[in-house]
Order: C-alpha cells, then structure tokens, then sequence
C-alpha cells in the first residue's frame, strides 16, 4: 500500500470533466485524473485513454440529450437508472519506493460505494502512466 486520496463528489459540479490533482496521505505522492459525474447510465467498463488535456469538456449536443432523458418527466421511468460516473485515471507522480531497488510496482483502485476497479500495475517506476478510463 502505497498511499490514498479521498474526493467528495458532492462538490463537484455536474455534467462537466474536472482535472483533479489529489495529494496522496502522508506526502507519498500526487495522483492526477479527470472526472465526470453525468446523468446517464453505462454499462462498468475500462478503456485505453488517449489523454488530450484541451479535450476535456463534454459536448453541448450530449448535454442536452441527457437533459431531455434525465428530465422532470421521464424522472420515474426506471428508479434505479441514477447515473454513472465517469474517472480517467491519467498518472501519478512523486510515489515512495516501496521496493529494494529504489522503484515501485504501483496501481490505482478506485471505490465507489461497494465497487471497485483498479488500473494495470505499472512495474518499476515511481511515476505510472495509466491512461484508463473507468465507468461506475
């Protein structure tokens, strides 16, 4: 275990890709991703990111299908159809070495409530590169 970072996602403003930088504890480091919490359903998936940082906004056209889905009238159609939330774990930086030779074999879970998911592990290096894009 190498270190860990907490987000409130109630302070995060909707239908918008933020990126995050987040202290791991204890100074062990930094981990930078992009996030996206919208209001739309899709299946828990990972993908390959090709990360393009001016890329970072979603587009007005997909805005406004979500609105019309998600709206005041089709709001009771499916009761557990809440949403999903969308993170793009990009890298992290400045890890501790947690093996003899100076390197780590680091990777990244996320948690959300009772799921998880976690990235490849990156073998040898304090500064993974991931470039995963995770669907919860």
């Amino acid at each position: 275990f190498m270190g860990k970072a907490f987000l409130d996602l109630r302070t995060l403003e909707v239908e918008k890709t933020h990126f995050i930088r987040l202290p791991l504890e204890d100074g062990a480091g930094t981990i930078s991703l992009l996030l996206t919490i919208t209001g739309t359903v899709g299946p828990n998936s990972t993908t390959d990111l090709d990360y393009n940082k001016e890329s970072t906004t979603v587009s007005s056209r997909y805005i406004d299908s979500m609105i019309r889905r998600y709206g005041l009238l089709n709001s009771f159609k499916n009761l557990d159809d809440v949403g999903w939330l969308q993170v793009k774990v990009l890298r992290a930086e400045g890890l501790a070495s947690a093996d003899m030779n100076g390197k780590s074999d680091p990777l990244c879970t996320l948690q959300l409530v009772n799921q998880y998911v976690q990235t490849h592990t990156a073998y040898k290096t304090l500064s993974p590169e991931w470039g995963k894009l995770f669907e919860l």
